[in-house]
């Protein structure tokens, strides 16, 4: 199966982070298997959208909700299967041959990547081994771990909440029982993580989570973050 895939990254002020993304696909393209790359984008004031404009993406614009933008991407998406990627996160080298592989397998479940920082020491490599082990034990991949779906599962699930965090909470949640590990390594940036410390920020996503599980309100909850700012 050739040119099956579409790409939807969602954006915000990421000129600094998606050209490091995009070269990253270079070998998708090779191969035959993207057939577009969806950019969706939150507002950027900065170069984002010139970027994504010179690599040929399609650009989708609107307010800034990852959910809402992730939503948006796939409405316009053409693809048999679609991968949603971050725009800090850079897929390891062969990712194209894993991912045909699971699409020509028939791919009846929903496939993930295996988390990595790009900040050195133990810390990074405590908080990727704790989203590795949930993602594997308890079937809750976070979006930094990118996802790779049919368009018929997606659909049949219901696709992306338009809301402004959780929204990787909520697909994997409908996504139970159909989640596969892919042999491919996201390597997301962990600027945040050094900004406010590893553990505090860590805490705070885990706290959110919890209170998210139990039933709160993911607009309510958006209230604690930046609007730029995400769980990873």
């Amino acid at each position: 199966m050739r040119a099956a895939l579409t790409v939807i990254v969602p954006t915000l002020n990421a000129q600094s982070e998606l050209p490091s993304c995009l070269s990253a696909l270079m070998e998708g393209l090779q191969v035959g298997l993207i057939r577009e790359l969806i950019v969706s984008d939150g507002g950027s004031k900065d170069e984002t959208l010139r970027i994504a404009d010179e690599v040929g993406a399609r650009i989708a614009l609107g307010a800034s909700s990852r959910g809402g933008q992730l939503a948006r991407g796939s409405e316009l998406a053409q693809g048999e299967w679609l991968l949603f990627l971050h725009a800090d996160t850079v897929l390891s080298p062969g990712w194209a041959d894993v991912m045909l592989d699971h699409i020509d397998r028939g791919g009846e479940k929903a496939g993930y990547c295996q988390l990595r920082f790009d900040q050195p020491g133990l810390a990074a490599r405590i908080v990727a081994g704790w989203a590795n082990m949930r993602a594997k034990r308890f079937g809750v991949p976070f979006g930094d771990q990118s996802l790779l779906i049919s368009r018929e599962l997606y659909d049949q699930v219901g696709g992306y909440r338009d809301q402004p965090l959780m929204e990787d909470v909520a697909m994997a949640r409908a996504l139970k029982g159909a989640l596969v590990e892919l042999a491919i390594t996201a390597q997301t940036s962990g600027a945040k993580y050094v900004q406010e410390g590893w553990i505090r920020r860590g805490a705070r996503n885990l706290w959110l989570q919890i209170r998210y599980l139990n039933g709160a309100d993911p607009h309510a909850l958006a209230q604690a973050y930046q609007p730029s700012d995400h769980p990873s």
